[in-house]
């Protein structure tokens, strides 16, 4: 049980606490913070609700069963990131195939992310849906390293440093990705954003 109100402790406290006493205060504290954070990322990275779904719990699980062979030299959100990363690629990879060999394939269902409602017109709000359909759309036909890129420092705000940690690549090779996937996002928007 923790001693504390779960939001005083830090993410690496909480996954410390979980390891030494299997606390699951701890890591149901975790689950809350990151749980939606890793969705948007997966389900940006996927463009397939289900399937997002379905990674952050894997990825959550793996935490739970995983948890000692966290080590406190790199941040939790890192390590969490890079599991569900490893798991999206996992699942496109899946996809790849069964596409290859399904006979009877057809498209998946797609619905726009939802747009919270802060009082929008119905015009702006059809207007903004249509955006985020295009942006979905673009990010779903850039190559997969470079989406990944993308969504973890546009989307989800992590510095170069936790994606390349994240990914397992060099720094300069993260913001080469980030900027050739910026690139071609641009140039698949051009006709969304004219400048």
């Amino acid at each position: 049980m923790l001693e504390r109100p779960s939001k005083d402790y830090t993410d690496e406290e909480l996954i410390v606490e979980f390891q030494k006493s299997d606390d699951i205060d701890a890591f149901q504290a975790l689950v809350g913070r990151y749980k939606d954070q890793l969705y948007n990322f997966v389900f940006r990275y996927l463009n397939e609700r289900d399937s997002a779904e379905d990674v952050v719990q894997e990825t959550m699980i793996r935490v739970y069963r995983k948890k000692n062979s966290y080590k406190p030299v790199a941040k939790f959100s890192t390590w969490v990131y890079t599991i569900a990363g490893n798991l999206a690629k996992s699942e496109l990879k899946k996809r790849k195939v069964r596409s290859a060999v399904s006979i009877d394939r057809r498209d998946e269902d797609y619905a726009p992310l939802e747009i919270a409602d802060d009082g929008p017109s119905p015009d702006e709000l059809a207007d903004a849906g249509i955006v985020e359909e295009e942006i979905q759309a673009a990010l779903m036909k850039i190559k997969p390293v470079y989406r990944e890129a993308v969504i973890l420092r546009d989307v989800e705000q992590l510095s170069y440093e936790e994606i390349a940690v994240a990914s397992g690549q060099e720094i300069g090779t993260v913001k080469s990705r980030i900027n050739r996937g910026r690139a071609a996002l641009k140039e698949l928007l051009k006709d969304v954003y004219q400048e």
